[in-house]
Order: structure tokens, then C-alpha cells, then sequence
């Protein structure tokens, strides 16, 4: 197995040439009471992002394949009533605690929390009306080399069963001629847990292309994971990912063992739906969580993250019930998503490390997706 980290964040830290960058804002909906929600685009010539107010959601990501032509790689709505509908989580920013907590219960300083329980007896990003449902404000607008968007919103105590009131930001920035850069920060005024992430779904022939992504290439670097039971929480157990089809460590088609019948956990996901352990930490730096390729069209993505676990998913609750931008039907495994963050229902799960957040202190990650040229050194090496 090749070590794709220092290839592939050191070639993210070279200097992006100089390229004028625009932002610009406009209306895309109007809520029922009657606020308007923006969409923000961001634009470097080489890649195009579209961020809408409603949820902090990555909307678009136009993106050049091997020939130069641009397709919109990540899953949306064309209007705002249908994210007000079934919005999937299609881009959206996720909290105040992304992925499960077991039985919507967790205890904090001796104090027990009910949670709203939003899938079977469990938490799931955020509960009934999480960070996804909200309204964030947008603070900044920038354009210039490395055109960017701020969005904030403010989570009042007690919301969806969470002690404290939390700050949280986004900032998504074009920071390079192939990477969109998103930033998440928050801070409280009590104790409380925080695990914040962005929930793209992303189809790197175009996600009106009608191609599933079984045919994609992904590797994750990393050694171990976390099974879960039948409600899909975390058992506990880390466990090692060799001889098992959630090793990704070497490049491998996402659906050359998707169907193994014999593999518990991937029934129990319906599919791949599981976090990788990156690291015991999140990081001070970003480190690569996964590297997928498309070989039809040629695009590669990069995913970096602080976190230390990546959740894997291969759309597996999409079941044709929702049209997409393009006017086409979604499909199971017509997309992927990788969600850098803390372990599912760390709250309950001290081995998994801590999701607390105290008064004075901040939480911070930074994700960034990249976005190879052909020609970059790294792009074809083995």
C-alpha cells in the first residue's frame, strides 16, 4: 500500500496560481414565514461551489473530467421546497451532533439528556429539526484569489434536547484552483457535546449522469473501524479492517464486494455505512481520508480532514423517491458520502475519546476537498 498522505497534502500545500475569483449572492427560496434563503456561488475558473443559507448546504460543485468539460458532482435540489421536504441531508452541514447516539440518551456531568430520536430508537444528525433545518445567516461574502462564504447560526439551549447555547460557522473557501475548503467552528456558554460535519453526496461522473459509483475507486487509508449492531451504534469494538470487505487500504472498486451476503456488517448497513478510525484525535492539520476516482470521466477527489474517523456511505437509503437537479429519480448507490467527524455515539463510548465542549473552548474542523488535474504527479501513481 502506498503512503497517498504526504503525496497528496503536500502537493494540497503548494501555491495555487493567482486566478481571479468572484462570489456573488442571490435569493433561491422564501421560507413559509416569509424569510428569504441565499445561495452564495463561488467561482475560481477551474471549479464552481453553490451554498445555500438553508442548512449551510453545498447545493453545486461543478467540476472539470480528464477532457476539460464541467458536471455538478454532488446531490441537490433544484428548489427550496424540496430540501424543506425530504432533505436527504443532500450537502448539509450536520449537528449539533453528526451520525447516532444510542437511544437518544447521553449524561453529561451527571446530568442525563433525552435527545429527539429521528431514526428507530437512536439520534441521528442533530435529531428532528438539526443544523441541516435551519436557517444560518450569512456574515461574509468575500471574492478575490480565494473567494469564500461565512455562515453562522446559533443554537439556543435546549434545542433538540442539547444543553447550552452554541455558536457554530462555516466558512466554505475555493483555496486553491481544485479544492473547496470547509471550516467549522463552535463555541458555547455551557457544557455541552458537538460533533459538526458537511454530508455531501458525491458522483463523480455527475450526478445527473444516471451512472452509479460501484464502478468508482476508493481507498481509505485506514487500518480499523467501528461495527455496529442492528441499530447500526457502534458495539465498541474497533476492529481491524484486513480480510474483511471494508478494507480500502488498497484502491478497489466500491462495489466489488458491496454485495457480500455473508458480511454481517454490510447487511446491517444495508451497504457500506461505517466509520474509519483516521486517528485516536482529531488533528491540528488536515490528514487524508479517502482518495475515490471515477475512470470514466477521470475525476478525482481528495478528501482531508482534523477529524479522526470518516463515515463511509453508499447512499443506501436513496430508493427513487426523490428527483434530483437533473430531473433524475435517485437511486441506492447512485452516490457516496464520506463525513469526517467524531465516532458515532462517542457520548456513551469513553474509549472513543470525548465530544465535549466547555465555556472558553472551541471545536474546529476543517475538511477539504481536492480536486486533482490530470496532470498533477499524484493523479495516476500506484
Amino acid at each position: 500500500m502506498r503512503d497517498w498522505t504526504a503525496a497528496i497534502l503536500g502537493a494540497c500545500a503548494l501555491p495555487a496560481a493567482a486566478a481571479a475569483g468572484e462570489a456573488t449572492r442571490a435569493p433561491f427560496g422564501t421560507l413559509p414565514d416569509g424569510r428569504v434563503v441565499e445561495e452564495v456561488t463561488l467561482t475560481n475558473g477551474t471549479l464552481t461551489a453553490r451554498i445555500i443559507a438553508w442548512g449551510a448546504a453545498l447545493r453545486s460543485l461543478d467540476v472539470p473530467d480528464r477532457d476539460g468539460r464541467h458536471a455538478d458532482v454532488v446531490l441537490g435540489y433544484a428548489d427550496l421546497a424540496s430540501y424543506l421536504g425530504k432533505s436527504n441531508y443532500f450537502g448539509a452541514s450536520v449537528g449539533r451532533y453528526a451520525n447516532r447516539i444510542r437511544g437518544g440518551r447521553f449524561t453529561l456531568d451527571g446530568r442525563d439528556y433525552t435527545l429527539a430520536r429521528n431514526d428507530g430508537p437512536n439520534m441521528l444528525h442533530g435529531g428532528k429539526e438539526g443544523f441541516d433545518r435551519r436557517l444560518w445567516s450569512i456574515e461574509a461574502v468575500e471574492g478575490g484569489a480565494t473567494p469564500s462564504v461565512t455562515l453562522r447560526y446559533v443554537s439556543p439551549d435546549g434545542e433538540e434536547g442539547f444543553p447550552g447555547t452554541l455558536t457554530a460557522t462555516v466558512t466554505y473557501t475555493l483555496s486553491a484552483a481544485d479544492t473547496l475548503r470547509i471550516e467549522y467552528r463552535a463555541t458555547t456558554d455551557r457544557p455541552t457535546l458537538v460533533n459538526l460535519t458537511n454530508h455531501s453526496y458525491f458522483n463523480l461522473a455527475g450526478e445527473g449522469s444516471g451512472r452509479s459509483i460501484l464502478d468508482h475507486r476508493i481507498m481509505i487509508p485506514a487500518d480499523r473501524y467501528t461495527p455496529v449492531d442492528e441499530t447500526q451504534i457502534p458495539t465498541g469494538e474497533i476492529a481491524p479492517v484486513a480480510g474483511t470487505p471494508f478494507d480500502f487500504r488498497d484502491e478497489e472498486r466500491i462495489g466489488a464486494r458491496i454485495r457480500d451476503g455473508r458480511a454481517v456488517q454490510l447487511l446491517r448497513g444495508h451497504g457500506y455505512d461505517h466509520n474509519y478510525v483516521l486517528g485516536d484525535a482529531p488533528s491540528d492539520e488536515p490528514r487524508l481520508a479517502a482518495r475515490v476516482t471515477d475512470p470514466a470521466s477521470g475525476r478525482v477527489l481528495e478528501v482531508a480532514s482534523t477529524a479522526p474517523g470518516v463515515q463511509f456511505y453508499t447512499g443506501n437509503m436513496l430508493d427513487a423517491t426523490t428527483v434530483g437537479k437533473s430531473g433524475l429519480a435517485y437511486r441506492q448507490s447512485d452516490a457516496f458520502a464520506l463525513e469526517p467527524e467524531l465516532f458515532p455515539d462517542t457520548p456513551n463510548q469513553p474509549a472513543f475519546g470525548s465530544a465535549r465542549l466547555d465555556p472558553g473552548g472551541m471545536v474546529r474542523n476543517v475538511i477539504t476537498y481536492r480536486f486533482p488535474s490530470p496532470s498533477s504527479p499524484d493523479r495516476t501513481a500506484r
